[in-house]
């Protein structure tokens, strides 16, 4: 990939018109990117956890009516139910819900270096922050289960047969990569952005066939892993390494 130099602390924007315009006032008031970047997400967060916590109300209220004339035991240990049911209908439901609304939106999640406050920064903003808000909810009690796979593929991430993923600590699953028979040790990290120098970038992360992240490894953004191989327990793997495979 080509680079060139960019100044970062200019307000020019190589894009043209209005969306040129819009890009220029947020380099030159930052708080008007953060606006840009926070109030969808936020509106998006909003609707997720109602839309998953609906049904889980609902269930109270109606077990509450049922059981008006109980006995405070009685009340209790249905309560408990509710609540313990209700535990399980919100985690499903967040699954499913989460990855409607990365749709909602369709703006293009693809390499990117340069500054930060630019528009082309904010799909991939409001994509990490859907993801962050399933990882640091309800994700790792889904490690191994092909629920979390199901996750993964529906927020864009590429992935063969047979892979096994036994951590929630992955963002930017759009621009990830697995081959057939990946596994995904338990809390590896893998993350397609980076901060060097100033810039941002965010780059695809591509993993071969039978290939193994051991136990906490990391993978940084714009990163190549072969087939058959195995990243050790604890490694860092930086940008813009190329681990060759064998094939046989």
């Amino acid at each position: 990939m080509m680079s060139k130099k960019i100044d970062l602390d200019s307000h020019e924007s190589d894009l043209k018109g209005f969306l040129g315009l819009l890009e220029k006032l947020c380099r030159k008031y930052k708080s008007l990117a953060f606006a840009l970047a926070i109030i969808p997400t936020a509106i998006a967060y909003f609707s997720c956890i109602i839309f998953s916590i609906f049904p889980c109300l609902y269930l109270f209220i109606s077990c509450s009516e049922v059981l008006e004339n109980s006995s405070n035991l009685l009340k209790a240990f249905a309560y408990a139910i509710c609540f313990t049911c209700s535990l399980g209908i919100f985690s499903i439901l967040l699954l499913f819900i989460v990855p409607l609304f990365n749709k909602i939106l369709p703006l293009k999640k693809e390499y990117w270096r340069g500054n930060w406050y630019s528009l082309r920064v904010i799909p991939w903003f409001y994509h990490n922050a859907l993801v962050m808000l399933v990882r640091y909810s309800v994700l790792k009690y889904f490690q191994t289960t092909p629920l979390i796979n199901w996750f993964y593929r529906r927020m864009g991430m590429k992935m063969g047969k047979g892979c096994i993923i036994n951590t929630e600590k992955i963002q930017d699953p759009c621009l990830i990569e697995l081959g057939d028979y990946v596994t995904l040790g338990g809390s590896c990290h893998i993350f397609c952005h980076y901060g060097q120098g100033g810039y941002l970038i965010i780059a695809p992360v591509k993993i071969g066939s039978r290939s193994t992240i051991g136990l906490k490894a990391s993978i940084m953004g714009d990163v190549e892993i072969g087939e058959n191989i195995l990243v050790p327990p604890h490694t860092l793997v930086p940008p813009k390494s190329r681990m060759l495979g064998d094939k046989s």
